[in-house]
């Protein structure tokens, strides 16, 4: 297994993974063609300075991913953090090391990016992920709130 920055020929396969599960089947649209509005994201994320998609790749086959964005701030002396979102493994490699060796590329991703910290959000209803970022050290600090726009 290797790591790699996302490509906008992998879109598809990204996005195939973000619906496949009961949470993102609801938010998600995966159909032929893709619409349009996951191009012009991607587009956006890649002009972004510090905003990358890693991809987990096992021969040619991407098996997992997150989204990775170093954030600048005032905060905590000008501490930069990395955020995490937007993380799956795809079902049929689950429980194979694939999520732990993702997160441990990212978090050195972010100490080279001079972070003095990683954060994530995650879904409420998401526990088998909760105890998995446990597992990797992450404690749950703040609770996380939207405000959605319809």
């Amino acid at each position: 297994m290797y790591f790699r920055l996302a490509k906008k020929e992998d879109v598809p396969e990204i996005v195939r993974m973000l619906s496949d599960d009961v949470l993102g089947s609801q938010r998600e649209k995966y159909e032929n063609p893709l619409p349009n509005v996951y191009y012009e994201a991607f587009e956006e994320i890649e002009k972004q300075a510090g905003n990358q998609i890693l991809l987990a790749i096992e021969g040619e086959k991407i098996v997992g991913f997150l989204q990775l964005t170093i954030i600048p701030g005032l905060a905590r002396l000008g501490m930069k953090r990395a955020q995490i979102e937007g993380v799956r493994v795809d079902r049929h490699f689950r429980g194979q090391g694939i999520g732990e060796a993702l997160f441990k590329e990212a978090i050195t991703i972010s100490k080279d990016s001079g972070c003095g910290l990683v954060q994530l959000t995650t879904d409420k209803q998401r526990k088998d992920s909760h105890r998995f970022y446990e597992k990797l050290g992450f404690t749950a600090t703040h609770d996380g709130m939207k405000l959605i726009f319809s």
